[in-house]
């Protein structure tokens, strides 16, 4: 039967104390619509719940949650329970409350996200093999989310999503990782390293599809777009300072995005993710679709990425090239004239210029 997460908001004066009320409701009469309500966070600061049901279709969740009390959901999603399990920490309710006449979880759903990006395809020295770079890197890192109580949710050779109840513990352990980066990385080895760290926060369920959608999304496209090797969002910051009242975020350490940052990211992946592959497009379309003059593009592109409109473009084009390569999802040439670049000459060009390699040289090293 399919797994479903739900969205309450708590009125004013609603406690955790009321949720549970309102669980227990559910639980007596869910056979009547054949569902079966697994367990629930709730965040009295937030003012927000979180049902997770096994239910047929969302309906009888809302017909069910109608009838117990009458609090129907704003949103329902449908997840997997191990996903939920990795972010949230938990599909049931914890041990300790569940032979507890009424079972009052006060837990928020609220989570700090990270994302990491290290070295790329290039840095292999095989196709499927880890330099001792990299196995020393995946290892301390592990231990690292393991100290700081981080869950990881996905990871793969190249990227990491963690997930964090605490928001100091994101943030220290962020912090470690950069630190622990440098004394990793061999002195003589001359092949770039590189480490992306992007924190950012928010609530399971939103107008998206996913879950987490909207805090993965960004903390991705700070990972991938901001030049700086460490930033989190002004929200992090103000809840670490928050948490930690004689404490401060270092700027020089951790780059905050300003909410204004915020939104021009946003708008400009938004708009760049529409037209990246077309061939046809000019940095001119750029000021145009965003509402900046071409002195404000430029400012605020280099301010964030450090590359002008053009240089921004052509690496965007050439990261999703290389993503195409390295997937073997076609040749040179089409993959050339599939991520905009107008011959094949040119893009071998570029690619070499970004990565001191040609793409056929590195189709020979990594693929075949």
């Amino acid at each position: 039967m399919p797994l479903y997460l739900d969205l309450h908001e708590m009125p004013n004066g609603v406690t955790s104390e009321h949720v549970a009320e309102m669980h227990q409701a559910d639980l007596k009469i869910e056979h009547e619509f054949n569902c079966r309500g697994l367990t629930y966070w709730c965040d009295e600061k937030r003012q927000t719940a979180f049902c997770l049901v096994e239910a047929p279709n969302e309906q009888a969740i809302k017909d069910l949650h109608a009838k117990a009390h009458g609090d129907v959901p704003l949103r329902i999603i449908e997840v997997e329970g191990n996903i939920v399990e990795s972010f949230l920490g938990r599909i049931e309710d914890p041990e300790k409350s569940k032979n507890i006449e009424l079972n009052i979880i006060n837990d928020p759903a609220f989570r700090v996200l990270m994302v990491i990006e290290t070295s790329n395809y290039l840095n292999r020295l095989e196709a499927n093999q880890f330099t001792i770079f990299a196995q020393k890197f995946h290892n301390n890192v592990s231990k690292t989310f393991k100290k700081f109580n981080g869950r990881v949710v996905k990871k793969d050779n190249n990227t990491y999503l963690v997930s964090f109840k605490s928001v100091t513990d994101a943030v220290l352990c962020a912090l470690k990782i950069k630190f622990q980066f440098k004394y990793v990385t061999p002195k003589l080895d001359a092949s770039p390293r590189r480490l992306n760290i992007a924190l950012s926060s928010g609530i399971p369920i939103t107008n998206k599809e996913s879950i987490f959608e909207d805090t993965i999304t960004l903390a991705t496209r700070m990972c991938d777009i901001v030049k700086e090797q460490l930033v989190v969002t002004t929200e992090v910051k103000l809840l670490y300072e928050s948490e930690n009242r004689n404490a401060s975020i270092d700027d020089k350490m951790i780059k905050v995005l300003k909410p204004d940052e915020e939104k021009f990211l946003s708008q400009l992946i938004d708009y760049v993710e529409q037209v990246w592959n077309k061939p046809n497009f000019h940095v001119n379309d750029f000021s145009k679709a965003l509402g900046l003059s071409k002195s404000q593009l430029y400012r605020k592109l280099t301010q964030l990425t450090g590359q002008s409109p053009n240089n921004f473009m052509k690496e965007f084009r050439l990261h999703r090239a290389l993503n195409l390569l390295h997937k073997q999802q076609g040749n040179i040439s089409e993959i050339a004239f599939e991520t905009g670049f107008n011959s094949a000459a040119y893009f071998s060009k570029c690619f070499l210029d970004k990565y001191g390699i040609l793409p056929s040289k590195y189709i020979q090293q990594h693929i075949t």
